[in-house]
């Protein structure tokens, strides 16, 4: 998903088109390499009794599957003479002698192309008509439960039916709405003496919501909290899982709107929640990056040891900020998109940027060296700047804790997080 927000944020400022295609019958075109048998189908006559059949092809329901079906994709993109991305083994792109690109990433059987080489699209329709049974689903609108509009405006992303029908199953349409998706200054820890709830319902639920942040951001903090009991959920955890789809119902449609800016800046804002887990005090870490002034990327995530300081919590939250900029530095190297001057990548704390530009090590510093040199390898290539940014201006700040409705809103807006559904 990642990759495919980029090509977004890309094809709203080139002003390229973006179009599905979907292979029939997908995993049926791959060639096995193991041998594997099955036992006779249904209806072969009784004299095959004690005998069984050796697998040629991939059927669906075996493990070998999809790789299978990868390979056979993957074989005949680069017959065609296409070549995978390095920064993602699905992306596959076309540079022709004239400098323009076609570009085709795929996702099991679904398919998105977009170009700026209209010749090169109908070729390759041809070419992959011959090799599979594909069936040309025209303008992008509806990918994996994501529901794709192109307007003047740009492209927005939203998952508005998945939302509704998420709400109707577990009987909350009609629910009281309300504006935030965790609450301010939560206390969620193990709670082992509260009541126990349904661990398969609750593991459902959550499941459904971890896919349902693939384009909705806003609900990324509250989620990563209550994925984190799934083990043995009580009555406060389902709770906080209502209150998430209580926020839910209050805006549906609220989605990624990626419009034109005229430029190809990769920036990322990253913060960190000093000891905010009430159960063993480690760090939350949050960031988000932007491409060509679009959001494509985000993360909140627990940190897998406890920090000693906020200044080493937020320097642990740079060092994954870097990782990111790192895969959308490689990815533009693949696109032959040029990147002018260092990256960006904002930070709320003097502290660890000082300590990002210190030449020496400190014993303060030392249980954090691998994160403090990679980070000051990277300042010295010239690859990534650190400026400092206000914490009113911290874009990532829900990305790491709960906070009130009105600074929510505000966070919501700078992210270009909007609700094409709602009355103007």
């Amino acid at each position: 998903m990642n990759t495919i927000q980029v090509l977004l944020s890309l094809a709203a400022n080139l002003g390229w088109t973006l179009q599905q295609f979907d292979v029939k019958n997908a995993f049926l075109h791959g060639d096995l390499e193991e041998e594997v048998y099955m036992d006779m189908p249904p209806g072969i006559e009784e004299t095959s009794q004690g005998k069984v059949c050796r697998l040629r092809k991939s059927l669906y329901g075996l493990k070998q599957s999809p790789r299978a079906w990868f390979g056979r994709f993957s074989q005949a993109m680069q017959k065609y003479g296409y070549r995978p991305s390095q920064a993602d083994h699905t992306l596959f792109l076309r540079h022709s002698r004239d400098g323009r690109i076609t570009i085709v990433i795929v996702y099991v059987d679904d398919i998105i192309m977009t170009r700026d080489d209209i010749e090169e699209i109908s070729k390759l329709k041809i070419h992959l008509a011959r090799e599979f049974d594909i069936k040309d689903l025209g303008t992008l609108r509806y990918f994996l439960g994501i529901e794709v509009a192109h307007s003047k405006e740009g492209i927005f992303i939203s998952q508005r039916k998945y939302v509704l029908d998420l709400l109707t199953e577990t009987g909350m349409l009609a629910c009281k709405p309300v504006d935030t998706p965790i609450e301010q200054n939560h206390r969620l820890g193990e709670q082992t003496d509260d009541t126990p709830v349904d661990r398969g319902r609750y593991q459902r639920l959550v499941g459904k919501l971890i896919y349902l942040a693939h384009t909705r951001p806003d609900i990324a903090y509250a989620v990563s909290v209550v994925s984190q009991f799934m083990h043995e959920p009580r009555e406060v955890h389902m709770q906080a899982v209502e209150r998430i789809l209580r926020y839910l119902k209050s805006a549906p449609g609220k989605g990624l709107l990626f419009s034109k800016h005229d430029n190809f800046a990769i920036e990322a804002y990253t913060d960190a929640d000093w000891a905010g887990s009430v159960s063993d005090r480690r760090s939350t870490t949050g960031y988000c990056t932007f491409v060509g002034g679009n959001l494509v990327t985000w993360r909140s995530k627990k940190q897998s040891v406890v920090a000693r300081s906020s200044a080493e919590a937020e320097f642990r939250a740079m060092a994954h900020g870097v990782c990111e900029l790192l895969w959308l530095k490689i990815l533009f190297r693949d696109l032959r998109i040029t990147i002018q001057g260092p990256m960006r990548l904002f930070c709320d704390n003097k502290a660890a940027i000082s300590i990002a530009h210190n030449p020496v090590q400190h014993d303060r510093t030392k249980h954090i060296e691998i994160d403090r040199h990679f980070i000051k390898e990277k300042l010295a290539q010239g690859l990534i700047c650190t400026p400092y940014v206000k914490t009113n201006d911290q874009l990532a700040d829900i990305l790491t804790k709960g906070v009130s409705g009105k600074v929510f809103e505000s966070s919501l807006a700078k992210l270009g997080i909007q609700d094409i559904y709602s009355p103007a």
